[in-house]
């Protein structure tokens, strides 16, 4: 019952950062923004890495509790 209980408080401090930072991405230096005329293309490259680092971040902490 103690796992399922720190699991729940990890989760949700992950959903906390996740929301405080939820306002920068997609606005970060190195994100490619392609207009056009009638298209336009996004592709999130940097935001993509961050947010990669980020989760093998968490996994190697809750890796490391076990």
């Amino acid at each position: 019952m103690m796992d399922m209980q720190k699991g729940f408080i990890i989760l949700g401090i992950v959903f906390i950062v996740i929301g405080v930072l939820w306002k920068f991405i997609g606005k970060l230096p190195g994100d490619i923004v392609v207009k056009k005329e009638n298209v336009s293309f996004y592709f999130p490259i940097v935001t993509c890495m961050l947010i990669s680092g980020i989760l093998s971040l968490v996994f190697y902490i809750i890796s490391r509790f076990k």
